[in-house]
């Protein structure tokens, strides 16, 4: 309880993959915005995703799952979309921005080399089909640096601060 009385709001817990794009999406936005958590790790390799606890928790077993007290928000861009109308930046072009390189990697570049996708891949194709599989299509994401060019305009101020520590060392 706090001071006032009141029950102190619990600690947001991300449910997470230390290897996912889905999952480092979410880290990052919730580093951004200073915002204190809770790391659960779930190991896809292991299969945990698909342990009856999880699934009690998020039933489509992907990661990451956010939980926010009673709410849980699973998929990636939901989580953002969520913790940026629960804890707002007020610049609309950065946001907008920031949705367009999010949206491009969630919706165009990751379902295609997701684990599931993968291990269908192979199974059907063979093992050697798997890298020229996820070249293609992570590669038509990065294509004349689509997704970089997006965040270079929002992230000048990052650029220009790593470009000065790095002449520094």
């Amino acid at each position: 309880m706090t001071s006032s009385g009141q029950d102190e709001p619990k600690k947001l817990q991300l449910y997470s993959f230390h290897r996912s794009s889905c999952s480092f999406r979410v880290r990052i936005a919730l580093n951004l915005k200073g915002l204190d958590y809770e790391y659960k790790a779930v190991n896809l390799f292991k299969g945990e995703q698909k342990n009856p606890e999880f699934l009690k928790l998020n039933s489509i077993g992907y990661v990451p799952a956010l939980v926010d007290g009673d709410i849980v928000i699973a998929d990636s861009f939901a989580i953002i979309m969520y913790l940026e109308e629960k804890y707002p930046q007020h610049d609309l072009e950065k946001r907008a921005i920031n949705y367009q390189a999010a949206n491009i990697v969630s919706a165009g570049m990751q379902p295609l080399q997701n684990l599931d996708v993968v291990n269908y891949i192979e199974e059907k194709a063979g093992p050697g089909a798997i890298i020229p599989w996820v070249e293609k299509h992570l590669g038509k994401g990065f294509a004349d640096n689509l997704v970089s060019s997006l965040l270079a305009s929002c992230c000048s101020l990052l650029t220009f601060q790593k470009s000065a520590a790095e002449s520094s060392t």
